[in-house]
């Protein structure tokens, strides 16, 4: 189903898959949805009222995850027959397999440059692939568990993985090392999601809480609360105020991080030698303060709506002067043929 999140507006049921459905994506653009399912099916969904689909017969086995590339032009799938698919989004055709684990794999996420591709699976590995050359490039070991879910950093250096021992653990892709491990739940992590400025990661966890992790600090600061059985996250928005949870009752719900219970206590690494912060990316989001409640003031509406109408008037000066200008052109070029005319004419009539 697909919620509009303003008041009193109605939910949209797309019907089409014919057992569970496992994962759920947008594509960067918003104009499409790609569903994976235990069907062993995928569906790319246009998002309206018509609910319309195209199928993809994807795997053998149930799809576990379906994710887009950052361009939106390609689709990863990772599959309990122990591969992951390619596919191309608009032609909807299969690509390539990549086929080197040795049980499900539960998780397959693109690089922000389309690079790499990084997959989890019940071998407790996981790898990390050239897209291009379609080889395997780096293989982590998870010894305790295996990793249900991993994604890159936004700056594209590190990996987080979300595990079966309770734990969340950070690695650089370039030095194959541990950064950062992350005892804080006391069961199963399902996913996580890191904030786009790449300095907080949010997990979920089969404890019925969610921890809002300091990368730079390498701590645990929040612990939330409110869910009955295991949760999942599906991502942190752009505005840093929500994340959208769901969970395994089958309840969606938004959770703000105030009124969160804040820990200071510094969380415990596998090695000082091995262990350092994680690197973010030296941009960070910008944002705009407004009134107390969320909105924007009257004030800052009214200067926005002034500047513009200014632009609009802009807009329209400037197209006039360019008709103008094009109109200008017309008749110079038509003076320059005539005197080219009168000049030819002349010089026929002086050599007759």
């Amino acid at each position: 189903m697909i919620w509009n999140m303003k008041p009193q507006m109605r939910a949209y049921r797309f019907d089409g898959h014919k057992e569970a459905v496992t994962s759920v994506q947008f594509s960067p653009s918003g104009h499409l949805v790609a569903s994976s399912s235990r069907d062993k099916t995928v569906r790319l969904w246009v998002p309206n009222m018509k609910a319309e689909s195209t199928v993809f017969r994807a795997h053998t086995a149930t799809v576990r995850c379906v994710n887009f590339s950052a361009d939106g032009q390609t689709l990863v799938t990772a599959s309990d027959d122990k591969t992951i698919k390619l596919w191309t989004v608009h032609r909807q055709k299969f690509l390539f397999s990549l086929s080197q684990h040795m049980n499900w794999v539960r998780c397959a996420k693109f690089s922000p440059d389309d690079r790499l591709i990084v997959s989890s699976s019940d071998d407790k590995s996981i790898k990390l692939w050239d897209k291009n050359s379609r080889e395997c490039i780096h293989s982590f070991s998870e010894h305790a568990g295996y990793a249900n879910y991993v994604d890159f950093h936004p700056s594209g250096t590190c990996i987080a993985a979300a595990s079966t021992d309770h734990s969340v653990k950070v690695w650089d892709i370039r030095s194959h090392k541990m950064l950062q491990h992350y005892p804080v739940h006391s069961g199963a992590v399902n996913s996580l999601s890191f904030h786009p400025a790449g300095n907080f990661l949010i997990t979920a966890s089969s404890d019925s809480t969610l921890k809002i992790l300091d990368l730079l600090e390498g701590k645990l600061l929040y612990t939330l609360h409110g869910h009955q059985t295991s949760e999942r996250v599906e991502q942190l928005n752009r505005q840093d105020s929500q994340t959208t949870t769901f969970t395994h009752d089958f309840n969606s719900s938004c959770c703000h991080s105030r009124g969160a219970h804040y820990y200071t206590h510094r969380v415990g690494s596998p090695s000082t030698q091995q262990t350092r912060s994680v690197q973010p990316p030296t941009q960070k989001d910008k944002v705009v303060s407004g009134a107390s409640d969320g909105r924007i003031p009257s004030s800052l509406t009214n200067t926005l709506e002034h500047i513009v109408g200014q632009l609009d008037v802009l807009t329209q000066t400037v197209s006039i002067l360019e008709q103008r200008l094009t109109l200008t052109e017309d008749k110079l070029k038509e003076c320059l043929e005539n005197q080219m005319e009168i000049g030819l004419h002349l010089q026929n009539r002086d050599e007759a």
